[in-house]
């Protein structure tokens, strides 16, 4: 290690410039016979990315000009995707009925504080955070959801997700 340390001011090799005169001429002929690019860098000497970036930059293209690329991207766009199978999960679970989203009224009798949370409890946030009658609503929660029956159907609503990403 120690000998390592003691080797002095390396020389770095003085490179002449990668793009010569030269070599754009011979990219600009190897371009025009059709040759591809990881062939024109393996010819001229330069790695294929310099080969892309000049030929970039000397507006050099193959196939289809710039404005009917342009077009294609705006005209052919993929519709937007659905994702139908965590749709179909949530219907099954909540149903896919018109109902409306709370069939009837929730009770606010159990409601309780954070400290009074328990697992089997709905965690539904009644009021703001941090006000002084903030609590939640503490019925019971089937089987370890967060949310008892009716906060669920508020929390989730398949057929509003769907509105939305069809939208």
């Amino acid at each position: 290690m120690a000998d390592i340390c003691n080797l002095g001011p390396l020389q770095m090799p003085v490179l002449s410039p990668t793009w010569t005169d030269e070599r754009i001429e011979l990219l600009k002929q190897h371009f025009e016979a059709g040759l591809s690019c990881r062939e024109i860098a393996a010819d001229i000497g330069v790695s294929r990315n310099a080969v892309i970036g000049k030929l970039s930059r000397l507006n050099l293209t193959r196939g289809r000009s710039t404005d009917e690329r342009k077009l294609d991207r705006s005209s052919a766009r993929a519709p937007k995707a659905v994702p139908r199978l965590q749709y179909e999960m949530l219907a099954t679970l909540y149903g896919e009925t018109g109902a409306p989203a709370v069939t009837g009224p929730i009770d606010d009798a159990n409601r309780c504080s954070l400290l009074e949370l328990a697992e089997n409890r709905c965690r539904w946030p009644i009021s703001t955070p941090g006000a002084e009658d903030f609590c939640f609503c503490g019925n019971t929660a089937p089987d370890g959801q967060s949310y008892c029956a009716g906060h669920s159907r508020l929390a989730y609503r398949p057929n509003s997700r769907a509105r939305i990403m069809r939208g």
